[in-house]
């Protein structure tokens, strides 16, 4: 069990600096848009050029992913994101950020599918919940000290400094990777049965299941990512927030999230992924209303509203992750997820962008059309709940338990020796 939290504590280390990879340049959205002279719909395209890379790479990584040792790949894919958020570093203009935006979309998106399938082969399904609970609790621990933090040492110095702080906090996830993420190989078939691409797509796109998980993964998507990459430009602009004064919104809604995360995990091991996932995603949709119509509001009610609406974002997602990822044998677990995480980023990007061109800036330099923005992600939002009951868990046991993968590290040292 030791192992399997050291484990699990790794992974999640990934999915943080992946979250604050992407998080980060939302809250920046202000700073960005007045030093690059950049309209909402040309930020837009910088917030959407990741998560359309990412889906890409996570479309061509589902014909991989289930070839090879987890660990090797994970290796080589974060050594390419620490690349990548490096370059974002040293930008020094709009389009060459888009480029390195979009380098560490290719790297980034794969993280997510890999995490996923890991969790998939190595914890079982009775566990599932508590173990998706924890790494998911990354994205709190980005919201309290990621995000802020990045911004804090942006308003000392420039935009580009919380790019070198994730490359150097990338550095030491790499060797955490290198230590502690085990040799999975019990995925693997023998060569001369290992599918072709299109057997890899038709397998996925054949199951029904599987196509509905996709589906709920697309609605999800819709539903928040229309209204987050606007939330900070919006609440600068209209709610009469300051660019520092945004943390506070990301401090907050973390800070709950750090313990709400764990604590939706146990929920839905003890009482179902279905019924958590439709009482977070309905409680979801009141914060989102309230949001979308904010005029000037005192900074206290407006911490009650966000963190809600992180809390009830997060409840949501717990849930929905552990049932996806139970909808996949082993054998093809990379192959979908990785589907999954490409039509995650796709669907993320397709919604910011779309939200973007619906948005607009008024004489006075506020955004109009949010609400409308709210009203067409409550709607996504609230088509979830009935969909995700058609969903099945298929895979109840993981492929290995720690024991067993231990175990197989110990033989191959052996071996070596």
């Amino acid at each position: 069990m030791n192992k399997e939290k050291i484990l699990l504590w790794t992974l999640a280390a990934i999915n943080f600096t992946h979250i604050v990879d992407f998080m980060i340049l939302m809250p920046l959205g202000p700073q960005l848009m007045r030093i690059f002279e950049i309209s909402p719909r040309e930020f837009g395209l910088l917030v959407s050029s990741y998560t359309f890379a990412a889906g890409f790479s996570s479309f061509m990584g589902a014909f991989v992913l289930d070839k090879y040792d987890r660990r090797t790949i994970m290796l080589w894919v974060f050594f390419g994101f620490f690349l990548g958020t490096l370059a974002c570093a040293f930008s020094p203009n709009y389009f060459v950020l888009l480029v390195a935006r979009i380098v560490s979309g290719l790297f980034g998106g794969l993280t997510s599918a890999l995490i996923l399938a890991v969790i998939g082969d190595v914890i079982p399904d009775n566990r599932r919940g508590r173990a998706m609970g924890l790494v998911m609790a990354a994205f709190s621990v980005a919201s309290v000290f990621g995000v802020p933090f990045g911004l804090f040492i942006a308003s000392l110095s420039n935009w580009h400094a919380p790019f070198l702080f994730l490359a150097g906090m990338s550095g030491l996830i790499f060797w955490m990777i290198y230590r502690f993420v085990p040799s999975i190989t019990g995925h693997i078939v023998s060569k001369q049965h290992k599918p072709t691409p299109i057997q890899v797509v038709k397998r996925v796109t054949g199951n029904n299941n599987q196509m509905r998980a996709i589906t709920l993964t697309i609605m999800m998507m819709l539903g928040q990512f229309m209204i987050i990459p606007f939330l900070s430009p919006f609440m600068v602009a209209n709610v009469g927030f300051s660019e520092m004064q945004l943390t506070y919104i990301y401090i907050a809604g973390g800070a709950f999230t750090i313990f709400t995360s764990p604590w939706v995990g146990r929920l839905t091991d003890q009482y179902g992924k279905v019924k958590i996932f439709t009482i977070f995603m309905a409680l979801n949709v009141i914060p989102i209303g309230v949001i979308t119509h904010l005029g000037v509001t005192p900074i206290p009610y407006v911490l009650l509203i966000s963190t809600m609406f992180f809390v009830t974002s997060n409840g949501r997602m717990v849930p929905a992750s552990a049932l996806i990822t139970g909808t996949a044998k082993p054998e093809n677990r990379g192959s979908f997820l990785s589907f999954n995480s490409a039509v995650q980023q796709l669907a993320a990007g397709f919604a910011s962008f779309v939200a973007g061109l619906i948005l607009a800036e008024n004489l006075n330099g506020e955004l109009v059309n949010y609400n409308v923005v709210g009203y067409i992600a409550i709607v996504f939002s609230l088509l979830c709940i009935p969909l995700i009951r058609r969903i099945k868990v298929v895979d109840i046991e993981g492929t290995a338990s720690m024991e067993v993968v231990s175990e197989n590290v110990r033989l191959e040292e052996k071996i070596k020796a």
